[in-house]
């Protein structure tokens, strides 16, 4: 569990303004046919560098994550466990916040869908939430609304 008093403000709004710059929230559908709905719907949070020391000091402070290197060498941090992202990510951007307007919705919406994901079963009315709050802040989205939509609960 991440103690927020345990963060030197320096270093909190040091990741914070990194993040603000070079983090993303993103809210993802995969296609699960093992699932009632036939999609998995999940939160990530990640940033990604060429040098991994910013990346690595971002995950000794949030207490959570995975770093990997990709193929290109660009080294990847990511959180997308739920619980993680409750008890890590959501608390330290609110104590830590953005500078930039756009940063500042994307974590607002992105702590929406969180809300969302959290009651459980995701309605049709929540699933379209969740679509209308992807598509404003995902910059890529690999399965159009559409064809979500069409196959919910197939």
């Amino acid at each position: 569990m991440l103690n927020l008093k345990t963060i030197p403000q320096h270093i909190g709004y040091y990741i914070a303004g990194f993040v603000d710059g070079e983090g993303s929230f993103m809210i993802v559908f995969r296609p699960n046919p093992d699932y009632k709905t036939k999609w998995k719907i999940s939160l990530a949070f990640n940033v990604s560098q060429k040098d991994p020391t910013i990346l690595a000091l971002i995950k000794r402070y949030l207490k959570c994550g995975t770093m990997r290197k990709r193929k290109d060498g660009v080294w990847y941090y990511e959180v997308n466990n739920i619980n993680s992202i409750r008890d890590n990510v959501i608390p330290f951007f609110e104590k830590f916040s953005f500078l930039s307007a756009k940063k500042k919705n994307d974590f607002s919406k992105f702590k929406k869908a969180y809300e969302i994901l959290s009651k459980g079963d995701i309605t049709k009315e929540d699933l379209i939430q969740l679509l209308k709050l992807r598509r404003k802040i995902n910059s890529r989205i690999k399965y159009e609304d559409k064809v979500i939509l069409d196959s919910w609960g197939a």
